[in-house]
């Protein structure tokens, strides 16, 4: 027997005690193969995932299956369609009256990319429609970059928020924004927040460049695992066997299988052209897979903004979502490979998150120009620094080279945008433009004196 069905065998056992039992008297039921030491460190893990009750100390500690509460985690969402609910119910049940499930690789081989639907026509047209932001001609990114702050403080809030985190929105913000940490609250909340916080800038910033490859999904593991995961695992398929809390699935534990298992999951996902269907297939089989040794379903929610960020459509940032119906849904797709639940939560979170979103657009009021062709405004001043240029000689360069890159009607509020942040660029300006601070300083004092000249 397996160590995973042996600790669901003493789960088993304890359900059928209508009393309190002592390790002493539980290990006296089980078979001599059970190891004392195993059992109480199985005991140990089941107390702290709520399944299993510990009352008394030393000698008179006892143990007893955890009455199962009306919280959360048991209340019927208003977001589940009624076809969802009877697999809410089953997986909802005791762990020890369900049956251990092994990965299933006939359910990931039956789906055709762009033949298989997760999502209906309907659904998918429906939320294309709400999701829509953006001119077709617009850069990848556009959007994500006019909602980037807000997309920082949500999407870290939410995806971290359903991992169990405890800091509240505000705390969130504050810590994103200006590094502040909540009082009170564990340093892995804020290691985990914050790690959400450069996964999503590297999704926003590579979006022209962003592929749906196992190398991108490797790359998002390591953003959000850092510091959370012994180093060796950060971004690496896992070598050894994991357990999923509160379930009884078995995933794979041949890390050959794995590897080549996420290459078929991202070979799949690249072939489908909606971007919702990809999306949500790639949120399902990333978690369903778990390849990796910790922090799958947070690889798997950024994962799932990759088509929304690079088609300009409203990314996912699982607004509003309870943390017990998410579990619930991945727990179906788990051990019953039953995708309708996380399609009621996928659907109601999206349509949640873009009402959320337009408000946030109107209050800002961005700048369309600067954002739409940002890449282009920090080329232009790239070239001026690294090539010197100054007064009518920088002029005469920018009005070329905009020419043969930006529409006429756009041209000249978008010259202003880029003389603008010449204006004013200093070293804060010039990250990732491969500029360094003395050029910068350079160009600087010859562009001073040119303007002295005039």
């Amino acid at each position: 027997m397996k160590p995973r069905d042996k600790k669901l065998a003493v789960l088993r056992l304890l359900s059928q005690e209508s009393t309190p039992i002592s390790l002493p008297a539980l290990l006296e039921k089980l078979d001599q193969d059970f190891k004392e030491r195993t059992v109480r460190r199985w005991l140990n893990e089941m107390v702290k995932e709520g399944l299993v009750k510990r009352t008394g100390q030393k000698r008179a500690t006892v143990y007893q299956v955890a009455q199962r509460q009306p919280e959360n985690n048991n209340q019927t969402s208003s977001c589940f369609a009624t076809e969802s609910l009877s697999a809410i119910e089953r997986v909802r049940k005791p762990v020890y009256e369900r049956q251990p499930i092994a990965y299933n690789d006939e359910w990931f081989d039956s789906y055709q990319p762009n033949t298989t639907f997760y999502l209906s026509e309907k659904l998918r047209t429906q939320l294309e429609k709400a999701g829509m932001r953006a001119n077709h001609h617009d850069p990848a990114g556009t959007y994500a970059h006019q909602i980037f702050n807000r997309l920082l403080i949500d999407l870290s809030y939410n995806s971290s928020r359903l991992e169990g985190n405890t800091y509240s929105l505000a705390d969130t913000e504050r810590l994103i924004l200006s590094g502040t940490s909540a009082e009170g609250k564990l340093n892995e909340e804020k290691v985990m927040i914050l790690n959400h916080k450069e996964a999503i800038r590297y999704l926003v910033e590579n979006a022209p460049r962003l592929k749906v490859n196992a190398q991108t999904l490797c790359t998002l593991h390591y953003l959000l695992s850092d510091g959370l995961v012994e180093a060796k695992y950060a971004g690496k398929v896992r070598d050894h066997w994991v357990r999923i809390t509160g379930s009884t699935y078995i995933p794979f534990d041949d890390p050959r299988k794995l590897e080549h298992q996420l290459e078929k999951v991202a070979e799949k996902a690249s072939k489908i052209i909606d971007p919702f269907e990809q999306s949500l297939f790639l949120l399902i089989h990333i978690s369903y897979l778990q390849a990796f040794t910790d922090v799958n379903k947070r690889t798997a929610r950024l994962s799932a903004n990759i088509p929304f960020i690079k088609m300009n459509l409203v990314p996912s940032s699982f607004n509003d979502v309870e943390r017990g119906d998410y579990m619930s849904a991945m727990i179906a797709i788990y051990e019953l490979q039953d995708v309708r639940p996380l399609v009621d939560i996928f659907a109601f979170s999206y349509m949640r998150t873009c009402a959320a979103y337009d408000s946030t657009v109107k209050a800002m009021g961005f700048d369309e120009i600067r954002v739409r062709y940002r890449e282009q405004r920090r080329a232009l001043i790239r070239e001026v620094i690294d090539q010197h240029l100054t007064g009518s000689l920088m002029k005469t360069h920018l009005e070329s080279r905009s020419e043969t890159m930006i529409p006429e009607n756009d041209r000249r509020p978008f010259l202003e945008s880029v003389f603008e942040d010449l204006e004013q660029i200093d070293e804060s300006r010039i990250v990732g433009m491969g500029i360094t601070p003395h050029q910068l300083s350079e160009w600087k004092a010859a562009y001073q004196k040119a303007k002295e000249e005039i």
